[in-house]
């Protein structure tokens, strides 16, 4: 906060052009009141709330304001400001259910400056933890917290970091995985475009609490603006005395440096990743043993994702037991998802573990686009499982996804509507994880493309019911015989279709149809003639004459020309085609 009592962040989450002239109107209204060296004014880049209007956030009270206009800004400094209170009618909905501890910074500093995060509390866990220089009390708060790897794994990173801090040698590593490879995640992305700092500061604090003097930040080479950000605030931590040796005056001493991932998915799971540092081919090895007792050139290392880590401080600085107060009783803290698809308000969401995935779409996201009816949700990224609308009661948290055949995974969330193929989007994340196999492994190698194959043959009219059965018994012998997750989770997304859209499969099978038209060789567009006006629209459109007929006679498809681009189905305005 610095200098100032209170600050007020905001943002016109529409359109954005109405930010500067309300940020003009509270500045004129503070001044009336002599208190524009008591409250800051700020425009943030984020608020994370979208669709509200002119959002407004004043800190420290975390009080929300929603859909302001410019009548409401002198009240808002009159009521909140000088008296204290709230503006009850501009209260944000219950309804929006998002915590930002991960994301707590994100849009509202500027990255690019270790000042700006110095002044929202940065660095001060770790100022805290080297004042009392208790390496177990550090170890005991995370355990109190209850915080797990939010990798996608969920183990216990007290554990993890015990097993580290136990083992008796002079070199120990701490690494940050950045290697996100999901589709659709940008999860970790967004956190080192826009807090890199939350990130080094959990590394210093794990690197204390293990023993550690060197680590390592393993980025995707594709996200150049993070490593940019990255390395610029590695340099500014560096000039704060906060890196490098006697940090903060002490006698702990720790380096940083940064590994560019070539975009193997494979790079995601710890062995191969080390691999990886280690210039080696990115291929996973056997386990055990574990990294915290042999990883990194032989030396135990702590291996944690950018989010894990991005809560570190605020756990050691509020304590342990205010974080484990948030979600569940087995599963604490928040989840950042990437919320994409199918939804009306796209966007990176940070929620308290126990919500609902129906809460998550509706309160958070909206709703499904173009009002058309949901038919599930894809969690976990190529690992994860699809979920049916039945099902959205279920809480999030690692347990509840898991009785569905799902993961929480790194944090990947799709929105799937009533036109997408479950056959088709099986296929997608299958073809992902068979491009992304390393190969090391017969099960993964091998069986990710037979089943690909079935797959392909149920999607162009080529199977039969034993197809099914041959998909079951091949995921079976992945999930078992797998050298890593990336294998022994691939099947996930085909088991899950065929449990809760045996229909759909049956369809593509029996009936050799696919009702969504996403697998092209399975539908066939036809003129419905009770609905047909006889316009010729589709007649001129069709790239390849494949339209017989005349306005006096009506028109038919002629199905051995028609190429099935869709363009009579696009232009039709009486719905007179079918597919």
């Amino acid at each position: 906060m610095g200098k100032y009592k209170k600050i007020i962040m905001i943002k016109d989450t529409n359109t954005g052009n109405r930010t500067s002239r309300i940020y003009d109107l509270f500045l004129n209204s503070l001044r009336e009141r002599g208190l524009e060296d008591d409250v800051q004014v700020v425009r943030v880049a984020d608020i994370n709330f979208y669709n509200k209007g002119v959002v407004a956030r004043i800190l420290p009270d975390n009080i929300t304001y929603v859909k302001i206009e410019e009548s409401d800004i002198d009240r808002i400094v009159r009521i909140s400001i000088v008296k204290d209170d709230t503006v009850k009618d501009l209260l944000v909905d219950p309804k929006d259910k998002q915590m930002r501890i991960v994301l707590r910074n994100c849009g509202i500093i500027d990255p690019e400056s270790i000042d700006d995060y110095l002044k929202f509390d940065g660095y001060k866990g770790l100022k805290k933890v080297l004042e009392e220089n208790n390496r177990d009390k550090v170890i005991e708060e995370l355990k109190i917290s209850g915080l797990c790897g939010r990798g996608g794994g969920g183990f216990p990173t007290w554990m993890k970091w015990n097993f580290a801090k136990s083992q008796q040698t002079d070199t120990k590593f701490i690494i940050c995985n950045g290697d996100e490879g999901d589709p659709g995640a940008y999860m970790d992305r967004s956190v080192l475009e826009g807090d890199p700092h939350s990130v080094i500061e959990g590394m210093i604090i794990a690197a204390f609490a293990i023993g550690a003097k060197k680590g390592y930040l393993y980025i995707r080479a594709e996200y150049p603006l993070a490593i940019s950000r990255v390395e610029m605030a590695i340099e500014q931590a560096h000039q704060k005395g906060l890196l490098g040796k006697n940090i903060l005056g002490t006698d702990f001493s720790f380096d940083l440096g940064i590994r560019l991932g070539a975009g193997a998915f494979v790079c995601g799971e710890e062995t191969a990743l080390i691999a990886s540092i280690e210039g080696k081919r990115g291929c996973p090895s056997p386990r055990p043993p574990y990294p915290t007792i042999n990883g990194l050139w032989g030396k135990p290392t702590v291996i944690n994702n950018v989010e894990t880590l991005a809560n570190i401080a605020q756990i050691l600085l509020n304590g342990g037991k205010r974080f484990s107060n948030i979600g569940t009783e087995k599963c604490a803290g928040t989840k950042v998802f990437a919320l994409t698809g199918k939804v009306k308000n796209s966007s990176l969401i940070e929620i308290p573990m126990g919500i609902t995935l129906k809460e998550i779409i509706y309160d958070i996201g909206g709703g499904v686009l173009n009002n058309k009816k949901i038919k599930a949700v894809q969690t976990g990224g190529p690992s994860g499982g699809v979920i049916p609308e039945e099902f959205f009661d279920t809480c999030i948290d690692y347990e509840g996804l898991q009785k569905l055949g799902s993961i929480m995974g790194s944090g990947g969330m799709i929105v799937m509507d009533e036109d997408d193929c479950m056959v088709d989007i099986a296929k997608f994340y299958l073809k992902f994880c068979v491009d992304e196999s390393c190969g090391k492994c017969a099960p993964c190698r091998i069986g990710g493309k037979q089943m690909l194959d079935l797959l392909t043959d149920i999607s162009e009219g080529r199977a039969s019911c034993d197809h099914v059965d041959q998909l079951k018994r091949i995921s079976k012998a992945m999930q078992k015989a797998s050298l890593c997750g990336l294998g022994q989770t691939a099947s996930n997304p085909v088991l899950t279709t065929l449990k809760y859209f045996e229909e759909e499969y049956k369809e593509h099978i029996v009936d050799r149809r696919c009702k969504s038209g996403k697998c092209e060789l399975l539908f066939i567009y036809e003129i419905i003639e009770d609905k047909c006006k006889h316009c010729g629209l589709c007649q001129k459109k069709c790239p390849v004459d494949a339209i017989d007929g005349d306005r006096d006679n009506g028109f038919m498809i002629n199905q051995e020309k028609c190429v099935k681009c869709g363009q009579c189905f696009d232009v039709c305005k009486f719905e007179a085609i079918s597919r």
